[in-house]
């Protein structure tokens, strides 16, 4: 999957709801189906540049969203923190013993559940 797909992919997992009908049914089937344009507006019966036009109208308003929000971009720097804290305290726990050390793998039991 290239980085704008996953991209996409990930706008449309926070945003998805947001957009209409149509702009779902057709996101879905081009991006997480890998359907072709021509294969979506068979199905859909509208023409491949109607199918490109929903998709590119969708794509806008997803980044849009992300843009006034930065919910994504937040999400992914507090993945990158809480893997950061599990590191440490596994760290903590390989240096240490006894209670320290148990503290330290309760820790990242706690760590990961927050990571889910």
């Amino acid at each position: 999957m290239d980085d704008k797909t996953l991209n996409m992919t990930m706008l449309y997992d926070f945003f998805g709801d947001l957009l209409t009908t149509k702009q779902r049914e057709c996101f879905d089937l081009y991006h997480n189906e890998d359907l072709s344009l021509s294969e979506i507006a068979e199905k859909n019966g509208i023409s491949r540049q109607g199918v490109f036009d929903i998709i590119a109208r969708a794509e806008k308003t997803l980044i849009g969203f992300e843009q006034k929000t930065n919910v994504v971009a937040k999400w992914l720097k507090s993945r990158e923190e809480l893997e950061e804290a599990v590191k440490l305290a596994w760290e903590i726990e390989r240096l240490s013993d006894g209670e320290c050390a148990f503290l330290a793998r309760e820790l990242v039991s706690v760590l990961k559940g927050l990571s889910v």
